[in-house]
């Protein structure tokens, strides 16, 4: 696999918090990486970085051999990185449709709009039903399909999901999960997944990075990390998908 975004010795702040500490990572093209760990372990803060969100203070991010940092997020955007973010935040008296097409903002090829909008649907089959609804008369894991595809109709290369499963019923966790490895695997997306939920991170990742107090501690292939046992004291005893 090609090195397709890197984060090399990123140290980032909130006023006088010291969130991201040295943290290093890469996200070759074509696979999923997992950030796991506890609230405040700094996972949230990397796609702040990552988006321009949050300026870091030192270290530097490339993208496609150029680099990132120091961009605005509407440009990060049309560079091909989207972000769903924690929280769903829907726009609520806006239709399912209307939601989805925020997401093309900075688009202005209509047929490939138009052909982005059917694979949204066809991909979450709940939306179409939904279609011409308020985004607030969707349950909670509606609205974060509906986050998800709002985010894929800005047609990226690298998608950054923060806490997909936050506060969504078990049944539809499942159903995003295989969204995400579908998204991966059918419409050759790279993924960041940031999760509290480990144990479903990990099974569905090529690689997992753990942090504590905005430090990598622990990293390397998913499937073998899920039988470390630092990793299964740390993060797996509490999970229950």
């Amino acid at each position: 696999m090609s090195e397709l975004l890197s984060i090399k010795n990123v140290s980032l702040f909130y006023d006088h918090i010291h969130a991201l500490r040295d943290v290093s990572l890469h996200l070759d093209k074509g696979e999923t990486i997992a950030l796991i760990g506890a609230n405040g372990a700094g996972k949230s803060s990397i796609l702040r970085a990552i988006t321009g969100l949050q300026e870091i203070r030192a270290g530097t991010i490339y993208y496609n051999g150029e680099r990132l940092d120091g961009r605005q997020p509407d440009a990060i955007v049309r560079a091909g990185i989207s972000m769903a973010p924690e929280g769903r935040h829907v726009f609520p008296y806006m239709s399912v449709k209307d939601n989805l097409l925020m997401g093309a903002f900075t688009r202005k090829d209509k047929t490939e709009i138009a052909e982005d909008m059917h694979k949204v649907l066809e991909k979450f089959p709940r939306l179409r039903e939904r279609f011409h609804q308020s985004a607030s008369t969707l349950s909670g894991g509606e609205q974060q399909m509906m986050v998800i595809g709002r985010a894929l109709m800005s047609r990226p290369k690298v998608l950054l999901l923060d806490e997909p499963s936050l506060g969504i019923a078990p049944k539809l966790v499942q159903s995003i999960a295989r969204s995400i490895v579908a998204i991966n695997r059918d419409d050759h997306v790279s993924v960041i997944l940031v999760e509290q939920n480990s144990r479903m991170a990990m099974r569905i990742s090529h690689r997992t990075y753990a942090l504590i107090t905005g430090e990598i501690v622990i990293s390397g292939n998913s499937a073998e990390l899920q039988n470390d046992d630092r990793i299964r004291k740390l993060y797996l005893g509490g999970d229950t998908a």
